[in-house]
Parts: C-alpha cells; structure tokens; sequence
C-alpha cells in the first residue's frame, strides 16, 4: 500500500515559525488544493488543536467539507468572488465570509442577502498587481461604493496578494505603499476596513512591513512554500511504499523507458511501483532559465530512495508507474519499504496518514 505521511511535529514546529512571524496577527489557515495535499479535514484539525480558529478557501466544496466535519464555530474566508446565485446561496448557508472584488460581486452578494432578508460577511479584495481579480487601486470610487451601497453586506476584512518573486522585491514595496494608500482613501471617508492582511507565506517569513491586522500562511505550514536558509520551516510529507521486486539483472542488460541505460556490470535492482503519475519527483517550477533548469536537473541526479538506513539511488529516471533503484551491495528484499521524499499537493494513489 502506498502511503502519504504526514508528521504532525513537523507541522506544530512549522505552526511555531509562523506564530513568531506573525507577531500577534490573526492568522488564516490557507487550506486551498484539499490542505495542499494533506487532506483538508485532517490538517485543519491539527491547526485547530494548536490554536488556529480562522481558515481561507478557494471552492465551496472545501468549506463544506469544514462544516461537515464539525468546524461550526471557525470563520472560513472565501479567497475568491462569485456572482453565480447557486455558489452564493451555498455560501450564505455555510456561514462563509465571502469575497466582495468589484461592484457586480458585491450587489450579487447584497441582492441575495436582502432577498434572504439576512445579513452576510465579506472582505474587499483589492488588486495591487497580481490580476486575479480586485477592484483596482485606480478606481477607489469603486471600493467606497462597496462600502456606502451594500447595506446586507458586513464588511469586516480587505486584502490583497502580493507577489513572491523575490527577497527585498521592491514591486512588493510598491503594492504594500498602493494598498496603504487605499487604506487611507476608506479611512479619510469614515469607514473602518477591519481587520486587513496581504502577507502570504512568502511575505510573512520574509517582509515585516506585510505583517498588518492579519496574515495568510498556507504551503509554509508544509514547509513547501519558497524557501531560503534561514526561515525555520521543516519540509512535511513523504511517501512510503513496499519494493515490489528485488532481482539481479547481467551485465548487457537494457534498463529504462525513455532513457535506457546498458548495463556495465551484473547488478541488483529494486522496483519501487511508484512514478511521475503518482507524483514522484513532480513539483511545480518556481524558477524560470538556463540556471534554473540546471539546477532542477542536478536535484534529480542526486534524487535518492531510503529503504531503512540505507540510501539506493535511482538507475534510470523515474517511469511513469515504476521507479528503478540501483540497490547493488544494500542489504534489502521485496516487500521491504521504501521512503522517498514527494509533494503532497502531486501526490496521488496514495493512503495518507498522519504521525
């Protein structure tokens, strides 16, 4: 059986980290992609035993998932607007604090609150640079629109999304100065913005002028947000799986899909029956270029398989449903397990369990 695990220290230690970087801000839980990868119920469980009272997510369905489950009493942010009336209405009857981005999102939210004769919670969004939806910060008459004409609509909380390029980024510097400079247009005309955050996992470990009213972390729980040095994080989540086969292969012999090796000598393999279609060695690209690549192709060379103490390299790249190691001079045997490291988020066909 194949086996995502997640160890539970290294996420409280990882929990640790971001307390100390928020310094005293509210912090949402960013549990998006099924708690990227970790399962949505099991993880808010464990940010919940560790203090965590507030969650964002981006489908209707992971909000439902949180409310079935027994998160009752937790606010859940909506990081994304809707105008369709079937998402709205489920919305408003999960007690979700939506996401008001422009006019129209915002008089479909109050035409279906009046016409429910209730009143439902919101955040503005504001689009300091990203382009996945906001009012823009040239149109503040938009935004005080939102506040001066959407009586069923409570208005608790604005935001924004910054980029995470880069350390000292100073396109980050100018929408942090954008968004206060939209922060002091609302204020100038009498209305309180609530609780306000635009730092996300990248910004809230490396930017302190980021850390407002309330900060987002979600892949740094994981330890799989972009890392430097220094952040503190342990990278959560590994997968584990029996060897299916263990054999001698002669001197001659073809290994290999894709690319094939000859081999050189008589030499023992082990299959691990895990591949790129399961999410081995799958990542999403964080970096663009030449050096980059380079850098990504040396990281599979050196990419490596535990079965016990032992370190087995791979033979060739990794197939798509098998993976072939080298295990010449390891003592080890079908059936034995093999760990390797894997993203959560790409993980798939596999029984997760925390630890």
């Amino acid at each position: 059986m194949r086996k995502l695990v997640i160890e539970k220290a290294a996420v409280k230690h990882n929990l640790s980290v971001i307390k100390e970087r928020a310094a005293g801000a509210v912090i949402y839980g960013v549990l998006t992609g099924d708690g990227g990868g970790a399962g949505i119920v099991p993880l808010a469980r464990l940010l919940r035993n560790e203090g965590i009272g507030r969650f964002a997510v981006s489908e209707v369905s992971e909000a439902q998932a949180l409310r079935k489950a027994g998160f009752v009493e937790e606010e859940i942010l909506m990081l994304r607007s809707s105008t369709d009336r079937e998402e709205l209405e489920q919305l408003v009857d999960l007690n979700v604090v939506c996401t008001v981005s422009s006019v129209d999102t915002g008089m479909a939210l109050n035409a279906l609150a009046e016409n429910r004769s209730t009143v439902v919670e919101a955040h503005i969004q504001v689009d300091t640079g990203m382009g996945f939806g906001g009012f823009l910060i040239g149109e503040p008459e938009k935004i005080l629109l939102a506040y001066r004409s959407l009586p069923n609509v409570a208005i608790s909380g604005i935001y924004t999304q910054l980029h995470a390029a880069r350390l000292n980024d100073p396109e980050t510097s100018q929408q942090l100065e954008q968004f206060s400079q939209v922060l002091k247009t609302i204020h100038n005309a009498g209305f309180e913005t609530g609780i306000v955050h635009a730092a996300g996992s990248f910004a809230l470990l490396h930017d302190e002028n980021a850390r407002m009213d309330g900060v987002r972390a979600g892949s740094a729980i994981l330890g799989r947000c972009r890392r430097t040095r220094d952040d503190g994080l342990k990278t959560v989540g590994y997968g584990e799986v029996p060897l299916s086969e263990v054999r001698w292969l002669p001197k001659g012999h073809t290994v290999g899909t894709e690319k094939t090796v000859v081999l050189k000598r008589p030499t023992r393999i082990a299959v691990v029956p895990v591949g790129y279609q399961n999410g081995f060695g799958v990542a999403a690209p964080r970096e663009n270029g030449f050096w980059a690549a380079v850098r990504r192709w040396r990281k599979a060379k050196k990419r490596f398989v535990w079965i016990g103490e032992q370190k087995a390299r791979l033979l060739v790249p990794i197939g798509s449903t098998e993976t072939i190691l080298d295990v010449t001079g390891l003592k080890c045997a079908a059936g034995d397990l093999a760990v390797f490291e894997i993203e959560p988020l790409y993980a798939k066909g596999f029984t997760r369990e925390f630890r």
